[in-house]
């Protein structure tokens, strides 16, 4: 039996045959619509005294029928058929409405978020003529054709009022094509590069947020989508006083999304927030593009930068704690029953057959993270065993730890301007010449640690999955907390790093502050900074500038740990 889409609240029996029987008519291929079939929808919009929608195919075939507007009921993103952003999606929506006035801002979103070929939207008024019966007809004072159009600053056009013969003397089937071929010429010219994701970034701001920090937060979101290799195309933002249960963001915000991915042709949302994994559920479900929050894109960036197996493996540890909780958001798929040989029995979900899969790798992994653990602890051993001291540097991701690192010890590690552009501790030995006149032991030797670089809000996940890596910091005698003097937010930055360091099972050793980036950084920022932490080390890595004060107060600082 043909299903009826909407509010069927109150409709009598007759009354829903009658828009069932809407599924029997066929169209003629190259026209929007006919006379006969509009005053058809008409009557059953008349009667129910609401507004009906059908949408055809380019075959002439009523696919869907619905009461309510275009908005509410619009096909599922995921249920039409996907062409890309060159083609439209070969369906066209016929819709009456009881209100004389144009098609409204969410019935054309609704056509975009959809990428219908048209919408005629056809207005009622007054009743026409009564039936035998009984009942009245309205009968159509006016209509409206819109559709998209491949500009980037205007998404749809409009008509202007046409009457029913007008709009069954417009040729759909020309209409059609001549859009698409506009949209592939758009698209060619576009050079759309498909091995980058293209990205638009969602934000919401809470009342627990100030503005700089959410300003900060998206724009570390960009960098890290970057970082991923995509391109950030659009960041749209809402302002609420906590997020919605069910999709984080409003169902005004979410349209603006969908219709931010059909305009711009982005195949990614990303969340400045982690999200559930029915939140994730709902919004692919009304946007129909991937959607991933801040902890999977992290996460994602590891994947990509892990090169060692000690990396690779707490990687994979991070990503299955991280996959484990958020199987059921996969949709039908991960309900079904498995089927085939060794499958039958019990009847075990394939939920469930892939749950324990995760759950006995995750055990597996764990054991091996606790060797590797037990591995650096050896190392560790040996160098306190040869009294070699070792300081680790720390310091939030991108400050310019790999290329002090470098410079201090030739070590050639990759250094970029990138967020976690290195992934795996690297440690070497650095000689310092001691200048203190009381010291005649001449060079002194110590081990240098890069580690992974921290960010606001790490995930749970990886800093469980990294133990085995941060307990180089834990472990250290000393630490040099690098800051990014140039970036707008050092301050936040110091806060999280010592908050993620408060986190540690082990309380670190004595921590020497070093401003870094010296030459990008503002005299305001600098003199601040000198203020807040009159003890802190000023330099740039890059141009060698202040790197000899440096050594010398790394020096106090292996002796005053030391002597702790």
């Amino acid at each position: 039996m043909e299903k009826i889409y909407g509010d069927l609240k109150g409709l009598k029996t007759s009354q829903v045959k009658a828009l069932q029987r809407i599924y029997h008519q066929r169209l003629p291929i190259d026209r929007v619509t006919t006379p006969e079939f509009a005053q058809r929808l008409a009557a059953v919009s008349t009667d129910i005294n609401q507004a009906v929608c059908a949408y055809v195919d380019r075959r002439g075939h009523v696919i869907r029928v619905g009461v309510g507007s275009p908005h509410q009921t619009q096909i599922p993103v995921l249920e039409l058929p996907r062409y890309g952003a060159e083609r439209l999606c070969g369906i066209r929506c016929i819709a009456t409405q009881l209100k004389i006035e144009p098609p409204s801002h969410s019935v054309l979103t609704a056509m975009a978020v959809q990428r219908l070929d048209a919408i005629a939207l056809l207005t009622l008024t007054g009743t026409g003529f009564t039936r035998k019966g009984g009942g009245a007809t309205g009968y159509i004072r006016e209509g409206y054709l819109a559709h998209l159009v491949p500009h980037p600053e205007v998404q749809w056009a409009v008509s202007e009022p046409l009457s029913l013969d007008e709009l069954d003397q417009q040729d759909f089937l020309d209409l059609a094509e001549g859009l698409e071929e506009e949209f592939r010429r758009v698209f060619v010219a576009q050079q759309v590069d498909t091995d980058h994701e293209r990205v638009v970034i969602a934000g919401l701001m809470t009342d627990q947020m100030d503005e700089a920090t959410f300003k900060n937060g998206l724009q570390e979101v960009a960098r890290l989508v970057e970082t991923a290799g995509g391109d950030v195309l659009q960041t749209l933002t809402q302002k609420r006083s906590r997020p919605h249960p069910q999709t984080v963001l409003g169902a005004g915000k979410v349209s603006d999304i969908a219709l931010a991915v059909q305009t711009l042709g982005a195949n990614l949302i990303v969340f400045n927030r982690d999200l559930s994994p029915a939140q994730i559920r709902n919004l692919e479900k009304r946007i129909g593009v991937r959607v991933v929050d801040r902890t999977e894109l992290i996460l994602d960036i590891f994947a990509q930068r892990a090169k060692s197996g000690a990396g690779k493996l707490q990687v994979e540890l991070a990503q299955l704690a991280y996959q484990l909780p958020r199987l059921t958001g996969r949709g039908q798929a991960m309900s079904r029953l498995g089927g085939g040989i060794g499958t039958r029995g019990p009847g075990e979900t394939k939920l469930e057959t892939e749950r324990r899969a995760i759950q006995k790798r995750l055990s597996r992994l764990q054991q091996e993270v606790d060797q590797l653990q037990a591995h650096r602890a050896r190392l560790r051993q040996r160098r306190q065993h040869h009294s070699v001291p070792s300081v680790a540097i720390i310091g939030y991701t991108n400050a310019g730890k790999s290329t002090l690192l470098n410079r201090l010890t030739d070590a050639k590690v990759y250094a970029a301007d990138q967020l976690f552009a290195t992934l795996d501790p690297t440690t070497r030995r650095i000689t310092i010449a001691d200048e203190q006149a009381d010291h005649s032991d001449g060079p002194r030797s110590l081990v240098l640690t890069d580690t992974v670089g921290f960010i606001q809000d790490l995930p749970p996940a990886l800093m469980d999955a990294f133990r085995a890596t941060l307990e180089e910091v834990t472990e250290a005698d000393a630490l040099i907390h690098v800051v990014d003097a140039a970036h707008p937010a050092w301050q936040a930055h110091i806060r999280s790093v010592m908050g993620l360091l408060a986190q540690m099972p082990v309380a670190p050793g004595p921590i020497l502050l070093v401003f870094n980036k010296l030459d990008q950084a503002s005299t305001d920022a600098l003199e601040l900074a000198k203020d807040e932490y009159p003890q802190a080390v000023f330099i740039s890595a890059v141009n060698n500038l202040g790197l000899d004060t440096l050594r010398q107060k790394v020096l106090q600082l292996v002796d005053y740990a030391v002597a702790s």
